[in-house]
């Protein structure tokens, strides 16, 4: 059932329920008080018998043919029985009416009245005492008009309800075509995405509602599908292009390897130089797989020393700086120990900053290499400079972008994922990178680690 057959259903039973519980009281109502009415009318007409039959002893002649006059008509549209103590009626034409029971006449007795419906009847019966004894006067009228009236009310509420039903049955359809017209473009929308352009995102209407937040979200989703679907084709196409070369070079080497016997040394430079071109292929995937994955990361974190991660990362690569004729500098500029303290992933980190590191000295151009631990404003930062050949400021605005390389690289070895793999695990560190560079002069880049603080 779709969104739209389901409102419009649970809008119309809605309102049959409430207009069924509605006319139901209000049916109630007036049946109850046109009851009460017409035993009223009936009790002032039992009032007005008892005084034309047992008062013509007590008021003057004059009197009683006025009452007898006046009241004439009323009372002989009406049947009426007076019992007397006996139980036996005295005047009155209702004689014998079987519907009248000597259980009314006790209760009309000892309750001063009584009063009941039967056989399409009302009845209403008083106790008057009189000097000619006590007596029971019961007067009858005939419901038919109390049926007709009601009759008449469940017509016109029956009426109501199955014309309301309709008309809200219809104004629920047109309401639900306008309430789920944004989500119906939403659907006609994803039906119509193309697999190539998945990041295409729905114009929202500024509606603050939940379709609103629904669209919104959609956007997200399919915007980070979009990313893990453009990472996926730039993985294979990265592969493709990159792999090419090392594996060239690996099998180019053998097949001209096999042509003939080799000396010692020769195998050994040709295995060393196969063995180099696996490993970068081995660290491609290792970066690759690291970073696909960073996202669900759950490892607990646990206090490091930053300080402690920057002097194994320079014995890592201080033997590097010789062939690119450069060095590494270290100046620790923080008086206070526990700034150096950090609550995160030692791994991560360490792969982090290595590649920062890495990255200067590679593209130093034979320069010294400074790396700067300092505190400032309660936040302990990092600032590794070069003097090399700096990046431009077109390619610096995508240097985090995976596999992007700068146009003034050539001749040095990257894949253009450490910077894009380090940029991630400082955002999820929550440690800010700025990156500054001039072309021939160098390049800073600089981590703001969070304050105390607010870590």
């Amino acid at each position: 059932m779709t969104l739209r057959n389901r409102f419009t259903l649970i809008s119309s039973l809605s309102f049959g329920v409430v207009s069924v519980i509605t006319f139901g009281v209000i049916f109630f109502a007036y049946y109850d008080s046109t009851k009460i009415f017409y035993f009223e009318k009936l009790k002032n007409t039992a009032l007005i018998s008892a005084i034309y039959y047992l008062e013509k002893d007590e008021l003057p002649k004059n009197r009683h043919a006025q009452i007898k006059k006046e009241y004439n008509s009323l009372i002989e549209n009406r049947q009426v029985a007076v019992y007397d103590k006996n139980n036996t009626v005295t005047f009155g034409k209702n004689i014998h009416d079987p519907h009248i029971k000597i259980q009314h006449l006790k209760i009309a007795r000892s309750n001063k009245r009584v009063q009941f419906m039967s056989d399409n009847n009302f009845y209403y019966g008083i106790f008057y005492s009189d000097n000619q004894g006590d007596f029971v006067v019961f007067v009858k009228y005939s419901n038919n008009s109390f049926k007709a009236q009601m009759f008449r009310l469940s017509i016109i509420m029956l009426s109501v309800l199955l014309i309301g039903l309709l008309v809200i049955y219809f104004l629920s359809r047109y309401l639900s075509k306008i309430v789920y017209k944004p989500i119906s473009n939403v659907v006609n929308h994803i039906n119509a995405v193309d697999y190539n352009d998945i990041s295409q995102a729905i114009t929202t209407a500024n509606t603050h509602d939940e379709v609103e937040d629904l669209i919104k979200s959609y956007n997200k989703l399919f915007g980070r599908i979009s990313e893990s679907i453009l990472l996926q084709q730039n993985f294979i196409n990265y592969v493709s292009h990159e792999f090419k070369t090392p594996l060239a070079a690996i099998s180019g080497s053998l097949e001209v390897f096999a042509q003939k016997d080799r000396t010692p040394e020769e195998y050994r430079a040709v295995a060393k130089e196969s063995l180099e071109n696996v490993y970068e292929i081995e660290n491609i995937l290792n970066n690759l797989l690291l970073m696909s994955g960073l996202a669900k990361l759950e490892e607990s974190h646990q206090t490091i020393r930053i300080d402690e991660l920057i002097w194994k990362i320079y014995e890592k690569l201080e033997p590097n700086t010789r062939k690119h004729n450069s060095g590494i500098t270290i100046e620790l500029q923080v008086a206070n120990s526990l700034s150096l303290e950090f609550q995160g992933n030692e791994t991560l980190l360490y792969l982090a900053l290595y590649n920062i590191v890495e990255n200067a000295i590679k593209y130093s151009a034979g320069s010294d290499v400074s790396i700067q631990l300092f505190e400032e404003n309660n936040q302990l930062q990092i600032r590794v400079s070069d003097k090399g050949k700096g990046i431009s400021q077109e390619d610096l605005v995508k240097i985090t972008e995976t596999f992007y390389r700068g146009k003034n690289v050539e001749g040095v070895k990257g894949s253009g994922i450490g910077l894009s793999l380090s940029k991630s695990i400082f955002d999820h560190h929550q440690i800010v990178m700025k990156v500054e560079s001039i072309i021939n002069q160098g390049t800073d880049v600089m981590l703001i680690f969070p304050s105390k603080k607010s870590h």
